[in-house]
């Protein structure tokens, strides 16, 4: 049983959902999963705190707290709990507690008709989340929240969450709200970019070559970011990447944050350049402070004159 907190479209999908989420209103229930790594209870307990503070009803789904290992539980018991809640009519949002690894174990043990069949609703999480973003577009045809999570330092802190985050996190799901565009520092190629946001963090993306999840970025606006990782192994990455057809045909290049990854926006730049298309950078999104957010699967443009993506996201009962 979940345990309560009181308080305050891909066009290449197997199955799609009834039409978009709606975006999130005072007193809706959001549910925390842990689909990859082990959640620290501390922080998972004062992001939870922030949600209600939203409003929101928080509900923890089944084995969020348990460890295996560098897991959160077993793969069987993590499919199972990210199923049950997303198959939970009274969930609006399902929202994942934190990264790490694991999430791409359970792509193939997820029901998908059966989770097709429970509607459409808010999936927000990112790092290692990268894996349910793609499947998610590419299985149910739906957008997906890539932002900060709960348990995670800019929601979590003890002195509150860092508020540019907070801001931008609650205007990306709130319906009625408007979170605006994310704006970078620097142009790589200059242009304007119209298209589907795809993408998300460099190493997930090429984890996934190879599998029926992998990305494909043609017509779409594609979002790398990483942490961790040295210039040499983001070079081998966007190789593989790039040998392994992922890019063909993309529209564009959002950059987001690098976090101890030393200067790799050379390599960035000498391997995405030559495929002519527009390329900002600096974009506060991935790993970094602030850690905005956006919507994959939905409209984005890049605006290299602004440094900006501007993400189109529409409530359904409010699109015209």
């Amino acid at each position: 049983m979940n345990e309560r907190i009181s308080g305050a479209l891909g066009d290449d999908a197997s199955i799609t959902v009834d039409g978009p989420p709606q975006r999130l209103r005072p007193g809706d229930t959001v549910a925390l999963v842990a689909p990859s790594g082990p959640v620290d209870p501390v922080r998972l307990t004062r992001g939870a705190e922030v949600l209600t503070g939203l409003g929101l009803d928080v509900v923890f789904g089944a084995g969020l707290t348990d460890r295996d290992g560098y897991l959160a539980g077993t793969d069987s018991a993590r499919a199972a709990g990210l199923q049950e809640v997303w198959c939970d009519p009274r969930v609006a949002a399902v929202i994942c507690a934190r990264g790490g690894y694991g999430a791409t174990r359970l792509l193939d043990l997820l029901d998908w008709d059966a989770m097709a069949a429970a509607g459409p609703k808010i999936l927000l999480g990112s790092s290692d989340i990268t894996a349910l973003h793609l499947a998610f577009a590419r299985r149910l045809g739906l957008p997906t929240l890539f932002g900060p999570m709960p348990a995670c330092a800019t929601i979590s802190d003890p002195g509150g969450p860092e508020p540019r985050t907070f801001r931008h996190l609650r205007d990306s799901l709130f319906a009625g709200a408007a979170a605006g565009a994310v704006t970078g520092d620097r142009v790589i190629a200059s242009g304007r970019a119209e298209g589907p946001v795809t993408g998300g963090n460099l190493t997930m993306l090429a984890a996934l070559c190879g599998t029926p999840h992998a990305l494909r970025a043609e017509g779409r606006i594609v979002l790398l970011e990483d942490v961790d990782e040295a210039p040499y192994r983001i070079d081998r990455m966007l190789t593989q990447l790039l040998q392994a057809g992922c890019f063909d045909g993309a529209a564009g290049f959002a950059l987001g944050s690098w976090v101890d990854c030393g200067d790799p926006l050379p390599v960035l730049a000498e391997r995405l350049e030559p495929l002519g298309v527009p390329i900002i950078a600096g974009l506060p999104i991935g790993h970094g402070t602030p850690q905005f957010s956006v919507w994959l699967g939905a409209h984005g443009v890049i605006d290299t004159e602004t440094y900006s993506l501007a993400g189109l996201f529409r409530d359904p009962d409010t699109a015209a």
